[in-house]
């Protein structure tokens, strides 16, 4: 755990939460936004986009549309992942940071930080932190979300260099 970054706790407590909030989700739609970052996060985003694993969670790549190099995607139901997303709202919130809202918390795996978001649909989305733009993935709620956040990780600490997003 890093002292500069204390709202982080560390991964069995994210693992215990993860297995705590797991519920189904029916929906399989594969279509997403496209977030529409400015060039420079694009760029990051494409190289994102070409270092990212063929598999997740020993699913398939099934990338949603509209095609796009900011999107991809894995399984059926699918789990999401675009990259230059704006900054959630919650992570600047002093409930997340000190451990006081049940529907969010902050945790780091494999070198790669993220908040963690309940959704009311059952699924949980996660969006890096520290880094120089935001990648969010939702993960079905029904779906092992240490292993996709673990397998993507490796793809995103070479990609996206650690820093602050806008």
């Amino acid at each position: 755990m890093n002292s500069s970054r204390p709202w982080f706790c560390s991964l069995p407590v994210l693992a215990a939460l993860l297995a705590a909030v797991g519920c189904s989700s029916n929906d399989d739609s594969a279509a997403v936004t496209v977030p529409s970052p400015h060039s420079a996060i694009t760029k990051l985003c494409r190289n994102l986009d070409k270092a990212l694993p063929r598999t997740v969670d020993g699913l398939g790549r099934r990338d949603p549309t509209p095609a796009s190099a900011l999107t991809a995607g894995w399984g059926n139901p699918v789990v999401i992942l675009r990259c230059g997303v704006s900054r959630p709202p919650k992570m600047i919130d002093p409930d997340v940071a000190n451990g006081k809202d049940p529907d969010a918390v902050a945790g780091g795996v494999n070198g790669v930080d993220w908040l963690m978001e309940k959704q009311d649909d059952g699924s949980n989305r996660f969006t890096t932190a520290n880094r120089e733009t935001y990648v969010e993935i939702r993960v079905p709620g029904d779906q092992d979300s240490s292993t996709v956040l673990v397998d993507l990780a490796a793809a995103i600490k070479k990609t996206i260099p650690e820093g602050i997003a806008d």
